[in-house]
């Protein structure tokens, strides 16, 4: 009986072993790659216009990365991103400008598409800005990315926003998170300081999370209207009368006094408690 329970376990257990090796034959190991080479049609100092803004500004291209496995050359769907931040911030920047671009090897950028990127960066209008650009390549999942390398221009943009800035000049903050509850008339206490033509800010005590708020640019009318989705800050939503309305804002979950700051040139808020 013995040898017979020894000889089953010998049998089972060589199986085991065949059954692994089998499985470490099937798996599939990355290899490597190489770094994308990044060019530029052009790398002169760069002013943009908005007379111009249709016109192409720049025009990149950049070499295949070639991921390599044990099975061969990837064939899987390469994704790259075209990332654009200011000199000196070594694409750590928060603000940093990503453009998704598919599995295509080059890309084009209007002079607007161009000038929206470093207006989201916050960079002053009519200065020139040294701004880098290179591109990031990833597999399925933002899995084994590579970078290119680095291309320095200096770029001069214009004035625009993100979002669309309050045509009255004057901003507003409503809804059941504020003394006056929902209305389309807030009183004048609840005038937004105007910091700038793209810049509010408005400094409330809030009792706690469950309720919400936005912002009217008109008194006595919804729209134009703005608001977002998050309690601690994000994109600016709106509707400046022929849309959908923005989500409200929710309180934070913490009651004090918080200051909300709306830049319309990066068409984001913030909320920073006191």
């Amino acid at each position: 009986m013995k040898n017979v329970i020894k000889l089953l376990f010998t049998m089972f257990f060589s199986a085991g072993i065949l059954v692994s090796c089998k499985k470490d034959e099937n798996k599939v190991y990355y290899e490597g790659g190489t770094n994308p080479a990044l060019s530029v049609s052009s790398s002169n100092a760069l002013v943009l216009l908005p007379a111009n803004a249709t016109q192409t500004a720049l025009t990149f291209n950049w070499t295949n990365p070639n991921y390599q496995f044990n099975t061969g050359v990837s064939s899987q769907n390469v994704t790259y991103i075209m990332q654009i931040d200011t000199t000196g911030s070594n694409f750590s920047n928060p603000g940093i400008q990503e453009a998704s671009i598919s599995n295509n090897l080059s890309t084009s950028m209007t002079v607007k598409e161009l000038n929206t990127y470093l207006t989201k960066l916050n960079l002053n209008e009519n200065v020139p800005h040294n701004v880098e650009f290179r591109v990031k390549s990833v597999l399925v999942n933002n899995s084994v990315p590579l970078y290119s390398n680095v291309i320095k221009i200096v770029i001069t943009p214009y004035l625009d926003v993100a979002v669309p800035i309050p045509p009255t000049g004057e901003l507003y903050i409503t809804g059941d998170g504020t003394p006056s509850n929902w209305t389309n008339a807030p009183p004048p206490a609840q005038k937004c300081t105007k910091i700038s033509n793209t810049l509010y800010s408005y400094t409330i005590a809030f009792s706690g999370g469950g309720k919400y708020y936005k912002f009217l640019s008109t008194l006595n009318q919804w729209q134009p209207q703005y608001g977002g989705s998050s309690a601690t800050g994000g994109d600016i939503g709106y509707n400046m009368g022929s849309g959908t309305d923005p989500d409200a804002i929710p309180t934070p979950s913490v009651a004090g006094n918080y200051k909300i700051t709306l830049n319309f040139k990066t068409g984001k808020y913030t909320v920073e408690k006191l």
